[in-house]
């Protein structure tokens, strides 16, 4: 079934003709981009979008990837928080993210010249809370990985068969999800998460979240980082020292309060808090 499926996505990345692919190292667009680059060769791009949501490392990782297998790559910097809309954190922040990073790869597109310009979302994303299929859909953006009906884990099976190193590698969201919604995204926070996530990982943590939390602690500003582990993982902080290690640690990041959520890693946490909304439709963020 998952072969019936990479040879319709195959067939379709053949129709296109070209193709610029919006690509950032994780699971599924590693995999459009190595099947596009298969497919078209030269006449396929990967564009990789930079800004202090993305963590250095997996900048990084994402370039070496493209560099292993030869994807030609384009690095684009994005200015999504120049955007109040998107730095107010309302519950659709993705779309301007999406929103912006479109705006720079229309006209990359056009110059390339690319026929089109397709992003990773896939048949599991469905029924998601994804506002940026949204910005996707107003600048015809293609999915696809989606259209061919290949789910996250047909994906992950197909890239271990193709010798991809993310086949097995966690859910990556850009930092700025780990801010509940209505709080303020701000680059010096996100670093802070970004270092803070470092921690853990450093220390074997697979799925790993730092949830940033700002708190009013006897009428001053405090910051507090709830972290959240993979629920097998959860005993494995409170062995050999590890939690005073990453309380001191996150401390020292600039964290008054290190918390451990005992329900663990989860996606989407940050929408067990109730939406706030910003309107998309303001003149001055009309899409294009």
């Amino acid at each position: 079934m998952a072969l019936n499926k990479l040879e319709h996505l195959q067939g379709l990345l053949r129709s296109y003709g070209s193709c610029l692919v919006a690509y950032s190292g994780g699971v599924d667009s590693v995999f459009l981009a190595f099947v596009a680059h298969q497919v078209l060769g030269d006449k396929c791009l990967a564009a990789l979008a930079d800004s202090p949501s993305l963590p250095r490392r997996e900048l990084d990782e994402a370039v070496a990837i493209a560099s292993r297998f030869s994807i030609p790559l384009q690095i684009v910097r994005t200015t999504e928080f120049e955007n109040p809309a998107y730095v107010s954190n309302p519950n659709n922040r993705c779309y301007f993210c999406k929103h912006e990073l479109f705006t720079q790869l229309t006209p990359l597109a056009r110059s390339g010249p690319f026929a089109v310009v397709a992003y990773g979302e896939n048949a599991s994303d469905v029924g998601d809370h994804r506002p940026g299929a949204q910005a996707a859909g107003e600048f015809q953006v293609l999915a696809p990985l989606k259209e061919a009906g290949l789910t996250k884990s047909e994906i992950r099976a197909l890239s271990a068969q193709m010798g991809l190193p993310t086949a097995d590698k966690p859910q990556m969201a850009c930092l700025s999800s780990r801010v509940p919604y209505g709080e303020a995204v701000t680059p010096e926070k996100l670093r802070m998460i970004e270092e803070a996530e470092y921690v853990l990982r450093d220390l074997g943590f697979h799925d790993v979240r730092v949830r940033h939390h700002e708190l009013t602690v006897g009428g001053r500003a405090a910051s507090l980082a709830r972290i959240e582990l993979g629920v097998e993982e959860l005993p494995q902080i409170l062995v050999e020292g590890n939690y005073a290690r990453v309380a001191q640690a996150l401390r020292k990041i600039g964290y008054a309060h290190v918390t451990l959520d005992l329900q663990g890693y989860r996606r989407g946490s940050v929408n067990e808090i109730p939406p706030i909304s910003a309107p998309i439709h303001n003149p001055n963020l009309t899409p294009a």
